[in-house]
């Protein structure tokens, strides 16, 4: 039996047991009914609604804690559950392929911030073979219709899963018991996007029943999407020999998303609840690329120099390519089939006795995806026919945007060649599996000594697994590499930002060339890796009250077991898969563990009625990144060029960082449901990992490529090292006006300082983290009508994704005006219009390092790396509700 088999026994006898206890627990208690009639409820609708069941959330709440509140099913403030966190203050969300991507919190890292989905982890994988392993939350697989509200903590507090350093947001569902009985949703909308110019459909819909006597009650909810996103616009690069080269390019994804989502509550007794609840995610994310290189030196080094000017990296900047020389050109296509699933079980419990509340949850959850399969095809001066197609003009790449003026690269598929082999280096399978089982139990006690009111305490286990793996192809050598390309294409697309028109590549075709010509797929040694952790913690928190203060104090203490498997250098043979050479053929595993205890304490101080003072103190952590953990991964071996064998050794003894960090601040609450506050915030991270380097290793490998074969090695190594801080402040206005009218308004100065030793780049900031953010909301509603305008912008900020080939780069400070109109035409039919990026803001990219840092050329000295021409997007929708 393999470990992972016996764990996941154990587990399921723990789960078993625990459900069990608070089902047993319950059924032997008084039976003590909830005090329904003190509570406070808040029936939301129109955004002054919801700004007031935000405040409300954050006034009286122990902790610093900002909300996203749903203003009714289907009415997300956006239509993007990453985006609609942009507007929280201190939060900046980072954008990808369209849509919200990733949360930064007071400028730390996205990878600093921890989402769970009712409190516990969704499983992620990327779709696609060159995104980063790591722990982040996927946010563009989750519809915002199954979004019921959002919470950001950023303090921390004891009964708080462990993970955020930057913060936790916690995303939460809709439940049936808390609806209506026979409540209805749906909503149809179509979305055109002025780059892709192309209508896309969305569907959504919503059902929740319960019985007369709100003892059992089923909600299910679905969400459908299918859009076609095109990115245009150009990239800067160094190929071929490491000549000077810009690529005017295009990226065409056909995203398909579809999600489920079933909860089902059982409440027995007025103390005695059951629950049920499944998430089922879908993301099929085909794509395909277009590329043309142009070279803005030589012609792809024959010739006299076309440049004019060099920047200090030696990247020419300004180009003047005439007419009477013109130089040939590179065309490239890529076609890449990626899927990504998510799939989420969770059973609960919870029993309310005489002074005390039991909780019971037990789950799993599941993700797949990568690349399923990828192909490239491409076309140069060499051929019979695309020869003819030619560059002469100007490229002057000394600002932000590399500024192209000369001809007009357009073609048609005919001056293509007219047969083209597909590119045998490619022919990748890239599966990847995150899953993780989870048993928590909490018990709250009521308390009458003194200040001191209740006590919570808990226990949490989770057996977490994170594997990577590669199937390459082998092709047949009996097979004839070579294709019509009139086959291979069907219509047209655009390329570049100017939008010159194309061969737009027929992905189905692509792929299934490259497939015809495939022996069979073989298992990749040095790309498997296998994370294994078992979690552990535990938790006690006692809260406090008295006339004008309230707070929590607590502590948590950790334990992760981690175990990283995966094959080693060791001079094995190849098998039929020639980068097999050298690796084991036998899997390694190496173990290690870490404990650690996080205090927290949170106090709440009623100044006047209306004011509050608040204070925060608390020890976070964030794990290692599963890229940190891995064994190992070579660059340049095997092959025949001296000087390129480098190995980077992954370590499962890594620390996580951990932050010391505190909050100040003051709030004020007046009018009917209006807040102005300002915080001071700071956060001490240590245990940065930093990768140190040696050279001249030998590690007991010989090259046999080279013609001088020897062990001479370029060693990369895992370590925690250095500290970080962030610093800054939050100013936070909502103010509505009995007129309708209102202003949401917030700004957060976060001043970063990361090791710089760190990043490849060299550059000591954090990733993703902008000095500066702000936005600015202004909405009029009444009872029929809605307008709402919001802008919201950050400075610049890093971009990395660790180990790519455009790892480092500067994102240019980026704003974007969105507007919303909503018509309700009867009390259950709305007619809404959406507009986000109304100004067209271009996503714009440079090279920030120093000349000489370890990143490619193309990415220093300011040197515009990518640029993507800025699109705006309207959605028109009609909904209904009952």
């Amino acid at each position: 039996m393999r470990p992972s088999t016996f764990k996941k026994n154990v587990l399921a006898t723990n789960i078993a047991f625990l459900l069990g206890s608070a089902v047993s627990m319950g059924a032997i208690a008084a039976e003590n009914p909830v005090d329904e009639a003190n509570m406070e409820k808040i029936e939301v609708r129109g955004m002054r609604a919801s700004n007031k069941a935000n405040i409300n959330e954050k006034r009286f709440s122990n902790a610093v804690v900002d909300a996203v509140t749903a203003e009714d099913i289907g009415k997300f403030p956006d239509s993007d559950v990453g985006q609609a966190l942009g507007r929280v203050p201190g939060v900046s969300v980072g954008r990808a392929f369209g849509q919200g991507s990733s949360v930064s919190i007071r400028g730390t890292d996205p990878l600093m911030t921890l989402t769970t989905l009712n409190g516990q982890n969704v499983a992620s994988t990327g779709w696609y073979d060159q995104m980063n392993t790591d722990r982040s939350f996927n946010y563009s697989m989750l519809p915002s219709e199954l979004v019921g509200g959002m919470e950001v903590y950023k303090s921390s507090q004891a009964n708080l899963v462990e993970g955020g350093i930057g913060g936790t947001v916690i995303v939460k569902t809709r439940k049936p018991l808390d609806m209506e009985a026979n409540s209805i949703f749906g909503s149809v909308k179509g979305e055109y996007g002025s780059v892709n110019e192309d209508w896309a459909p969305e569907t959504s819909g919503l059902y929740s029943w319960k019985n007369e006597s709100e003892s059992f009650g089923i909600l299910v909810a679905g969400s459908y999407i299918d859009r076609d996103y095109l990115r245009t616009g150009t990239e800067a690069d160094l190929d071929w020999g490491g000549r000077s080269s810009i690529q005017p390019s295009s990226f065409l994804q056909e995203q398909e998303r579809t999600a489920v989502d079933a909860t089902i509550q059982f409440r027995p007794t007025d103390n005695l609840e059951f629950g049920a609840h499944i998430l089922s995610m879908k993301l099929g994310a085909d794509s395909i690329g277009a590329n043309m290189y142009i070279n803005t030196d030589t012609n792809w080094g024959a010739g006299d120099s076309n440049c004019h000017k060099f920047n200090a990296a030696g990247v020419c900047v300004v180009s003047v390519t005439p007419e009477s020389a013109p130089t040939d050109v590179f065309f490239q296509n890529w076609a890449r089939q990626g899927e990504m699933t998510s799939d989420s079980f969770e059973l609960n419990a919870d029993y309310q006795g005489d002074g005390f509340k039991l909780s019971a949850v037990a789950g799993n959850t599941k993700a797949e995806g990568g690349t399923q399969m990828s192909a490239n095809f491409g076309y140069g001066w060499w051929g019979d026919n695309f020869g003819q197609v030619k560059w002469a003009g100007n490229v002057d790449a000394t600002g932000k945007q590399i500024d192209i003026n000369g001809r007009d690269m357009s073609f048609t598929q005919d001056q293509l060649d007219t047969t083209v082999g597909t590119s045998q280096w490619t022919g990748v399978q890239g599966p990847n599996r995150d899953e993780e089982n989870y048993v928590q139990f909490d018990a709250d006690f009521d308390l009458d000594m003194g200040i001191l009111t209740k006590f919570e305490t808990g226990i949490r286990y989770t057996q977490h697994e994170f594997e990577k793996s590669e199937n390459k192809a082998v092709y047949d050598p009996t097979k004839t590499n070579s294709f019509n390309t009139s086959d291979l294409y069907s219509g047209t697309m655009k390329l570049g930002y100017d939008g010159w028109n194309v061969p737009k590549p027929n992905l189905n075709a692509m792929i299934d060339s490259t497939i015809s010509l495939v022996d069979e797929f073989v298992y990749n040694r040095a790309a498997y890796g296998l994370i294994e952790e078992d979690n552990l913690s535990l938790y006690g928190m006692f809260s406090f009250d008295g006339e004008d203060f309230r707070g929590n104090f607590g502590v948590r203490y950790i334990n992760t077991d981690v175990t990283s498997s995966g094959h080693v250098i060791d001079n094995s043979p190849a098998d039929k898969l020639a980068v097999n050479s050298g690796w084991s053929e036998e899997i390694h595993s190496v173990s290690d563990d870490y404990s650690d205890i996080l205090p927290s304490f949170n106090i709440s101080y009623n100044v006047t009625q209306d004011v509050i003072a608040r204070f925060a103190a608390a020890q976070a952590i964030t794990r290692p990144n599963y890229d940190n953990l891995f064994l190992s991964s070579v660059s340049g071996y095997p092959d025949d060029r001296k000087g390129n064998e480098e190995i980077t050794y992954g370590n499962p003894g890594l620390k996580p960082m951990k932050s010391s960090q505190f909050d100040i601040s003051l709030e004020y609450y007046y009018g009917d449901g209006n807040l102005v506050s300002a915080t001071y915030f700071t956060k001490d991270i240590s245990n940065f990992i930093v990768a140190t380097t040696d050279y001249n290793q030998s590690i007991g490998v010989i090259n046999n490529d080279l013609d001088t074969p020897a062990d001479d090695w370029t060693v990369n190594n895992f370590v925690n090292a250095n500290d970080g801080k962030i610093d800054g402040i939050e100013l936070q206005l909502l103010h509505a006006w009995d007129n309708g009218f209102g202003v949401n308004a917030n700004y957060t100065f976060a001043n970063g300082t990361a090791p710089a030793e760190v990043y490849t780049d060299s550059i000591g900031v954090f990733t993703e983290s902008s000095e500066h953010t702000a936005n600015l909301v202004g909405y009029w509603e009444n009872d029929d009508f809605s307008a709402r305008a919001a802008y919201n912008w950050r400075s610049e900020y890093m971009v990395r994704e660790y180990g790519k080939y455009y790892g480092n780069r500067m994102h240019d400070a980026f704003g974007t005006l969105d507007v919303t109109l909503g018509w309700n035409i009867t009390e259950n039919i709305g007619l809404q219009l959406e507009i986000v990026n109304l100004t067209e803001e271009d996503d714009v990219q440079y090279g920030a390092a120093s000349a000489g840092t370890k990143v490619k050329p193309a990415l220093q000295d300011d040197f515009p790396t990518w640029s993507f021409k800025g699109e705006t997007t309207y959605k028109l929708g009609a909904s209904f509700r009952f």
